[in-house]
């Protein structure tokens, strides 16, 4: 299996926001996703580093830029297994690394086996901001039901990239998948299927688009598919912005008829 090395965004002197490198063989059940390392001065930050599984993987692409210890902030957009659950992996070898994750998954962390809650830093439902020692400032930005009831997104406001993380995911069929979106309309059947069904409702997509268009953005990088820069992030804005999805179409899933009682004889 040969390994894809690590993809720089941005980069301007000892700032950088890089894509971690991809496997190049697929395996079949496997959520594929993708993780960032931002760089600023003398730290780092991961965000959605992944679970297990992608362990090795991940540490490898991050080795290529920094070391591991130099590793100070890890960001969890939500509480998913494929985020967060090799956390205990990381914070082993990121001795003086903090968590940033949502304050109502904070209490699900111990289920990974985290009991020092000295190392997790709660971010509180409206947001907030992450400053560096560098001066470079993460903005945490609410996401709340997209899909997760305690979800956020980081703008990195040096390099204008957002990192979304599900929000602008894309599944790809196997073999089909790129880094870049060069043909938005042609990227939507890969988006459309997942925003659908595990966004909550047009209510919650479009505050977030009045949130996020307060920002300058050059890139759109979510946790599974490809980055939208430039007119396809604003694309993806737009439509997104009108998407019906969730609580929005749940006949779509239920159906309109009586459903049957389980279990009556």
């Amino acid at each position: 299996m040969t390994r894809v090395t690590t993809l720089p965004l941005y980069e301007e002197g000892k700032h950088a926001f890089c894509l971690l490198g991809w496997e190049e063989q697929e395996e079949e059940g496997v959520v594929q996703t993708n993780q960032y390392l931002l760089t600023s001065g003398e730290e780092a930050v991961l965000f959605d580093p992944g679970g297990a599984h992608v362990f090795p993987q991940v540490l490898a692409n991050v080795a290529e830029r920094v070391d591991p210890e130099d590793i100070r902030h890890i960001f969890y957009s939500h509480q998913d297994p494929d985020v967060s659950s090799g956390i205990t992996l990381w914070l082993s070898i990121a001795p003086r690394s903090q968590v940033h994750i949502s304050s109502l998954w904070t209490r699900f962390l111990p289920h990974f086996g985290i009991y020092d809650q000295r190392r997790i830093t709660p971010i509180a439902d409206q947001g907030g901001a992450l400053t560096l020692k560098s001066g470079d400032v993460i903005d945490l930005i609410p996401a709340h039901f997209l899909h997760s009831t305690g979800q956020f997104c980081a703008y990195d406001r040096r390099s204008k990239i957002l990192f979304s993380g599900d929000i602008g995911a894309a599944i790809f069929p196997p073999g089909k998948r790129y880094p870049f979106v060069e043909n938005f309309d042609d990227h939507v059947r890969y988006m459309e299927g997942f925003h659908r069904r595990y966004m909550a409702s047009n209510t919650a997509c479009r505050r977030w688009v009045d949130l996020v268009e307060r920002h300058d953005i050059a890139a759109i990088a979510p946790q599974h598919g490809a980055i939208m820069k430039g007119e396809a992030a604003r694309r993806f804005l737009a439509w997104f912005r009108e998407l019906r999805c969730g609580v929005d179409i749940i006949d779509e899933w239920l159906g309109k008829g009586t459903p049957a009682i389980v279990g009556r004889r």
